[in-house]
């Protein structure tokens, strides 16, 4: 009882701190807040990211990312192809996180953009991506600035685009920021996202789960929860996006070991962010856990395979000018009134 009565006092610790709309949020937790992911400034609402621990993850990138990804180059070029089948030029863009790095080199005048402004909550990927920028001529004006896609610091009604490619999956409050995202467009502005999918590295979590049960006798969480496809709609509509859109895409990335993969993962920044993350890996476990992933889904040429699933998101922001569905009941003919004219081929 007394022990039960002090973790449920500790859960009650909550650390408040101001909000600034227009600066990068400093989180201070205290032990036991970070813990149990609790943070005040939302009246108490459980967090399942540590966004500090994320934005040293993309400190750590910042210096080890590759020049060029091809997993990354990949999902960017796709997010923008969907540019291309827009008849309409944005000439304003806001590109957020992730592998904005990758879009900014691959963009190559898609979308009629003339003003990109790129955003992380990472100073470090912000000074690199400004270096990166100094030795690139392509005519188009960019700007930096650090800040979080939980408190998005971009005005309303200011962007005709905004994009986010690998990056919002990690937001504690997903929806909350789809709707910044959406607030901060234009009337008729684009939202284009990429976000990673529950079958994403689906062969690392069997194996950690496997090798966890044999060495520890239990398990504890050392991967992310990713949305799934059927949300990704539910997502875009909560948000407030009109016309939504989503589909799916599906990598496989091979690896010469575990390590490897785990190497690429932290060059990524995709490394575990929980909360409830347990601190440490023990070294068993993590051989365990490489010899458990080479036999179940070692390749002839010994290799391992890693899915990288992506959904890709598509929202407009609402307009006049866009197509929308006639008011129920408003229909003038019925379906028997044309089976009626046309007939029916029962044959």
């Amino acid at each position: 009882m007394a022990a039960g009565a002090a973790v449920a006092a500790r859960r009650l610790l909550l650390l408040r701190h101001p909000r600034h709309p227009h600066l990068l949020p400093k989180h201070q937790f205290s032990s036991s807040a970070a813990a149990d992911g609790l943070d005040g400034g939302d009246g108490g609402r459980v967090k399942i990211f540590d966004r500090d621990l994320k934005r040293r993850h993309r400190d750590r990138a910042a210096w080890a990312k590759r020049e060029n990804d091809a997993l990354l180059d990949a999902v960017a070029d796709n997010l923008l192809d969907r540019l291309e089948d827009c008849r309409k030029a944005f000439p304003s863009a806001l590109c957020m996180g992730g592998a904005a790095a990758a879009v900014r080199r691959l963009l190559r005048g898609r979308g009629g953009i003339e003003k990109l402004t790129m955003m992380d909550m990472s100073t470090d990927m912000v000074k690199k991506w400004r270096e990166l920028e100094n030795a690139t001529d392509d005519g188009l004006e960019t700007h930096f600035i650090v800040g979080d896609e939980e408190y998005l610091p971009i005005k309303e009604n200011s962007q005709d685009l905004i994009m986010s490619c690998l990056g919002l999956h990690w937001t504690n409050d997903l929806p909350g920021a789809m709707i910044q995202c959406r607030l901060a467009l234009k009337p008729d502005g684009l939202f284009l996202a990429a976000i990673l999918g529950g079958e994403t590295l689906k062969e690392l979590r069997i194996a950690c789960t496997i090798a966890q049960m044999e060495r520890e006798g239990g398990i504890s969480p050392r991967m992310s929860p990713l949305a799934q496809v059927r949300d990704a709609g539910n997502l875009l509509s909560r948000a407030g996006f009109a016309l939504p859109g989503v589909d799916v895409d599906r990598y496989t990335v091979k690896y010469n070991s575990a390590l490897e993969l785990v190497e690429h993962l932290r060059a990524m920044a995709e490394t575990n962010a929980l909360f409830q993350r347990s601190p440490i890996l023990k070294g068993d476990t993590a051989l365990a856990t490489a010899a458990i992933y080479q036999s179940m889904f070692g390749l002839e040429d010994g290799t391992i395979p890693a899915t990288f699933q992506v959904i890709y998101m598509t929202g407009w922001k609402e307009h006049s000018s866009q197509q929308k569905a006639k008011r129920r009941g408003s229909a003038t003919v019925s379906f028997s009134d044309i089976r009626k004219e046309f007939g029916s081929n029962q044959d």
